[in-house]
């Protein structure tokens, strides 16, 4: 496994308060990560500098192979590098069906009329079959994206990031307001994706981090408190005392 992302003495401030304080991470790929933490510990300010929504004051982000540095590159730039991020809330256009999310997300060619004519392409419409079938919307293609359950509409954003195929996935709290159903599916979609590419999920439910049976990191004020199986940093008395035992 290879280092495609590595975070190192990165530290940034709004208004006085250190968000991230000599941060140091990296992940490998493929590879599937949990971040946990308190309200505050900065886990967005984390995925917010990874995706270049906001610059550090200083430190050292770099990416792939190359090792280039993400600072300084605008938000689009770094999602053609191959990272995607998924927010809390699901953003899909609702008015149109699961086929055209999909579509519209396709990576390469992405102008307008290749979107329109995404149909006569063999490949672009053999990809979204295969990614619908990844996120277990195989059945609902010619859906209106608006009629989906919340976890459907997880799953069909999920879908869409990965129709980009990115290498690095970033994902939000994705267990948020699902049935028990809902979140195995989840789970399991998270983790087959992992096998190709590194994913990380910032989440709180301890039960759905230890579903996905991966190494955890823990952050508090802005920098790792510990990392390690969800077992060994849940036993850690820091981790403990700052978030497990409120």
């Amino acid at each position: 496994m290879t280092t495609l992302l590595e975070i190192s003495g990165v530290s940034v401030s709004f208004d006085g308060f250190k968000a991230i304080n000599n941060l140091s991470f990296q992940i490998g790929e493929p590879e599937l990560r949990a971040i946990i933490g308190p309200n505050g510990a900065g886990k967005t300010t984390f995925m917010d500098i990874v995706t270049g929504k906001t610059k550090p004051d200083q430190g050292r982000v770099l990416w792939g192979d190359k090792g280039i540095s993400l600072i300084g590159l605008s938000e689009s730039r770094i999602s053609r590098e191959g990272i995607g991020r998924k927010f809390q809330k699901p953003t899909v256009f609702e008015a149109q069906s699961v086929r055209d999310n999909l579509a519209m997300a396709l990576r390469n060619p992405r102008g307008p009329f290749d979107v329109l004519f995404y149909r006569k392409n063999a490949g672009g419409a053999a990809r979204i079959e295969k990614v619908a079938e990844q996120i277990g919307l195989s059945d609902a293609l010619e859906r209106t994206a608006g009629e989906l359950s919340h976890g459907q509409k997880q799953w069909l954003e999920i879908g869409m990031l990965l129709a980009q195929e990115p290498r690095l996935l970033l994902v939000d709290e994705p267990a948020a307001g699902m049935t028990p159903a809902e979140r195995q599916k989840t789970t399991d979609i998270l983790v087959e994706a992992a096998r190709t590419r590194a994913v990380v999920v910032v989440e709180h439910d301890m039960d759905f981090v230890r579903r996905l049976d991966c190494k955890v990191t823990v952050l508090n004020e802005g920098s790792v408190l510990a990392e390690g199986s969800l077992d060994h940093v849940t036993q850690n008395p820091e981790v403990i005392d700052v978030y497990l035992g409120r």
